[in-house]
């Protein structure tokens, strides 16, 4: 049981990664009014994450790099946290976009990004190489 739950964690990190990356480039207009106003070039930075989530998680997928992918991905979502920070400080909502209430964007910080961590931290640590 337990090698199946740690392959699904495994695929479903990849899949996650390579989705979320494909999104920068499908729906740019989502993501860059979650840049915060003092990064410069808010366009390239938006599909250098998302070329950076579509690359870690490709390299999920390849038992070689899997490690050095998960802690890239940790290293990412780390990076990410002013984002998150900035969302909330502009109220939690962006106009014709999104809109969470402040709770959730809180818990989104708190709570959610923390498991993402854990989460590329535990496919990187599991030796299983089934996927």
């Amino acid at each position: 049981m337990e090698a199946f739950i740690n392959r699904w964690l495994h695929r479903g990190l990849g899949i996650f990664y390579i989705f979320a990356g494909a999104n920068h480039f499908i729906s740019p207009e989502f993501y860059l009014p979650l840049i915060p106003d003092y990064l410069p070039a808010p366009i390239l930075l938006n599909y250098l994450v998302g070329l950076i989530e579509l690359f870690l998680g490709i390299l999920v997928f390849i038992p070689k790099m899997k490690k050095m992918a998960c802690w890239g991905i940790i290293l990412l979502l780390i990076a990410l946290i002013p984002s998150h920070v900035y969302f909330i400080q502009i109220g939690s909502c962006v106009p014709e976009g999104l809109c969470i209430s402040e709770w959730f964007a809180w818990f989104r910080l708190i709570v959610m990004q923390p498991l993402f961590i854990f989460w590329a931290w535990w496919v990187g640590i599991n030796t299983t190489k089934q996927f």
